[in-house]
C-alpha cells in the first residue's frame, strides 16, 4: 500500500509537536504556520483540528494540568492535600516554563484545570475551611507555585565574583548561586511552602476557637 503524501495528523500529535516547539524556542515561537513546517504539512491541515492557536494552547495547558495531583485531599487532611497539590503543580509548570503564562492564566473552560480547582476547593471545605478561606487558599497557593516556576532566583546572579566583592559585601557568595541553582530553588520553594502551611495552621486553629466560643 502506498504511503500517503501528506503525513497523518492527530490532535495528540499536533499538541506534542507544538509543546516541543514551545519548550525549545519559547511561547512566542508558536504560530500555526511554524507548527505546520515542523510537521511538514500545510497550515490549512492544522485548522481542521484546531480553529485557532489559542484553542491549541488551551488544549496543551489542559494536558499539562492533567498531570497535577490533587489526590492528597481525599485523605481529609487539608495540609497533606495542599502539599501534594503544590509540589505536583510546581513540577508540571517547571517541566514547561515557557507555558507558565498560559497555564497560570486560569482554568477558563479547561476540563482538567476545572476538575482540579473543584477538588482543591471541595477538599478544603470538607476539611473544615470556610468557603471564602478555601478560595483565598487556592489563590495563595497558586501565587506561590507560579512564582516559583516562572523564574530561577539563583540563576539571576552573575557568576563573576568581581561584580559583588567591592560594592556589595553582603553578597560576597552570590557568584556561587547559579552553580547550585536547582538545589537552592527547590529548597527555597519547600521553605516557603512549609511557612505558608504553618501560617494556615494557625489561622485554622483560630477559626476553630472562634467557632467554639461563638465569636
Amino acid at each position: 500500500m502506498a504511503r500517503p503524501r501528506t503525513p497523518m495528523l492527530s490532535v495528540s500529535g499536533i499538541r506534542s509537536a507544538a509543546l516541543a516547539l514551545i519548550d525549545r524556542d519559547g511561547l512566542e515561537s508558536l504560530s500555526m504556520r511554524r507548527l505546520a513546517q515542523e510537521l511538514d504539512v500545510q497550515a490549512a491541515s492544522l485548522y481542521s483540528h484546531y480553529r485557532t492557536k489559542e484553542d491549541l494552547l488551551a488544549d496543551i495547558a489542559n494536558e499539562i494540568m492533567a498531570e497535577v495531583d490533587v489526590s492528597g485531599f481525599e485523605s481529609g487532611d487539608w495540609r497533606r492535600g495542599l502539599t501534594v497539590w503544590a509540589r505536583s503543580y510546581r513540577a508540571a509548570l517547571a517541566a514547561h516554563p515557557h507555558l507558565v503564562p498560559v497555564v497560570a492564566a486560569g482554568p477558563g473552560r479547561r476540563e482538567a484545570a476545572l476538575r482540579r480547582a473543584d477538588a482543591v476547593h471541595g477538599g478544603l471545605v470538607a476539611a473544615g475551611w470556610p468557603p471564602r478561606h478555601a478560595t483565598m487558599i487556592g489563590a495563595s497557593t497558586k501565587y506561590l507555585v507560579v512564582g516559583a516556576a516562572i523564574n530561577s532566583f539563583a540563576r539571576g546572579f552573575d557568576a563573576d565574583v568581581q561584580v559583588y566583592r567591592d560594592r556589595y559585601p553582603n553578597l560576597s557568595q552570590a557568584h556561587r548561586l547559579a552553580e547550585h541553582a536547582a538545589e537552592i530553588d527547590a529548597d527555597s520553594f519547600e521553605l516557603a511552602l512549609s511557612a505558608f502551611l504553618d501560617g494556615l495552621g494557625q489561622t485554622f486553629a483560630g477559626l476553630a476557637r472562634d467557632a467554639g466560643t461563638g465569636a
